[in-house]
């Protein structure tokens, strides 16, 4: 057990410990970004406010959160610790700086962290903790024809404070009403700025899994030269390049219907 104990304690029991939640978060991103996309669609935020109804209500998704959240800690914590540490061993620059293979993305992780966690912080802020917390948000009545399919939307007013969601049907009408995480969607990304910090962070996205993405897998010691370039191509144009330019094409969409009177 002490040997376990001295292995996670070692820079190299750190990094597999990074390169395991790094994994587990990179999944997570498929999946979150496949949700995003709900936002996409055309009607009045039902497959948006749906989804989450059904993320924060279904308990083993909720397990899934609260290892989610512990990873993302952890994720950071051990990046912080093993930045401070590569700074310690190196405390004076080379006079002359030789030339070195390792690209932008891989010698600016702790920066690119930095700014991913913070944006994470105030993203959770604006979202999770006021889907969970803020007694003023709005809820949506969703009424839908199951014989033709037509969904007509309207705002309720629960009768109670402690009303979270409900479906029922009635005269083959389905109605469904939950708490409208849409409407907070459109407002937060009406403003420029928060627009703008947005499609950075998912620039700071895109770096950071430029790099990490594949020296997961070499930390793991997963190399080999049949396998290792699928890794390369899976971390650079879907890690890299379609899931940071998806995200980043959410609040840039609804920036622009906010310019246009839509909601």
């Amino acid at each position: 057990m002490s040997e376990f104990k001295q292995t996670l304690n070692s820079s190299l029991g750190k990094k597999l410990i990074m390169a395991l939640t790094g994994l587990f978060l990179c999944t997570f991103l498929i999946v979150h970004v496949g949700g995003n996309l709900l936002l996409f669609n055309n009607d009045n935020g039902f497959s948006f406010n749906v989804y989450a109804n059904f993320l924060t209500h279904f308990p083993p998704i909720e397990v899934i959160a609260y290892l989610l959240y512990l990873s993302i800690l952890v994720h950071a914590l051990y990046g912080l610790i093993l930045t401070v540490k590569n700074r310690k061993a190196r405390p004076v620059r080379y006079a002359v700086a030789a030339k070195s293979d390792a690209s932008w993305s891989s010698k600016n992780m702790g920066l690119l962290g930095s700014v991913l966690f913070l944006f994470i912080v105030i993203h959770m802020g604006d979202f999770w903790f006021r889907y969970h917390n803020d007694k003023t948000m709005g809820f949506k009545e969703y009424r839908t024809d199951l014989a033709t399919g037509e969904t007509k939307v309207s705002d309720y007013t629960p009768a109670n404070a402690e009303f979270s969601h409900s479906v029922s049907t009635e005269n083959n009408v389905e109605v469904v009403r939950v708490k409208d995480l849409h409407a907070r969607v459109a407002y937060s990304f009406s403003n420029i700025i928060y627009v703008i910090f947005y499609v950075i962070a998912m620039g700071a996205v895109a770096f950071h899994l430029l790099h990490g993405f594949q020296s997961a897998f070499r930390t793991l010691g997963w190399v080999h030269r049949k396998y290792t370039p699928v890794v390369y191509f899976i971390g650079t144009w879907l890690f890299a390049v379609i899931i940071p330019l998806l995200f980043a094409a959410m609040p840039v969409y609804y920036y622009y219907l906010s310019t246009q009177g839509a909601h």
